[in-house]
């Protein structure tokens, strides 16, 4: 009953992860980015770069989702039991964070919210970039066990793109504005994952012995 559940609640996680994926891409890819009510205000700046930003974002948008979805195939015991295969995945999902980090280091400097927003998707990226790298120096050490971990974490960080996009709209329908609410959904997005990463952790090191495979 208990593994039923579990796999319940892994499938609607995939179901929630797809259903975002394929927002994005009708929202940004699909239709004109310059309709989307973020994009739009950022229009009204005169300054505002939309050309530049819309290469940076496109960048960041794409190789952030291939994170996601490597990163979510990661976590599948099918995944870990082809060695091949998972450190493939490994490589795609690495590499995607570190080309997608540096994109999304610009587009914090015209993030909706002002000062807060900055600094919160700043500390983002950085938490993304140091769990990756940290996680990639593990396994190259052949640390698995400390790999492992360090790699949810990395996911976690990863999944803070879904967190945000459900803590911000309930949020503002508590009556938030955007200024404030942009960085409290960043930072309790961070947290809130983290937390939940390190959870998983500690709970797999109380009953399950280390038998994991490399990724990279």
């Amino acid at each position: 009953m208990k593994a039923s559940k579990a796999n319940l609640f892994v499938w609607l996680g995939y179901l929630i992860l797809l259903a975002s994926v394929l927002y994005i891409g009708v929202q940004y890819f699909w239709n004109d980015p310059r309709n989307a009510g973020i994009v739009a205000a950022k229009l009204m700046q005169p300054a505002f770069p939309f050309d530049v930003w819309k290469i940076f974002f496109y960048i960041h948008i794409t190789a952030g989702a291939t994170a996601l979805i490597t990163g979510s195939v990661q976590l599948l015991r099918w995944s870990r039991r082809r060695l091949r295969v998972h450190r493939l995945l490994g490589r795609i999902y690495v590499y995607s964070i570190f080309v997608s980090v540096p994109a999304g280091v610009y587009l914090a400097f015209y993030a909706t919210g002002g000062l807060g927003s900055t600094i919160g998707f700043l500390i983002l990226n950085t938490a993304w970039f140091t769990t990756t790298w940290i996680g990639l120096r593990r396994i190259l050490k052949r640390d698995a066990a400390g790999h492992e971990n360090w790699m949810l974490r990395s996911y976690a960080v990863t999944l803070v793109f879904l967190t945000f996009r459900v803590l911000m709209p309930l949020l503002v329908m508590a009556g938030m504005s955007m200024a404030a609410g942009f960085p409290l959904a960043i930072a309790a997005g961070i947290l809130i994952n983290l937390y939940v990463a390190e959870a998983i952790i500690r709970k797999r090191k109380k009953t399950v012995p280390h038998t994991g495979n490399a990724s990279v």
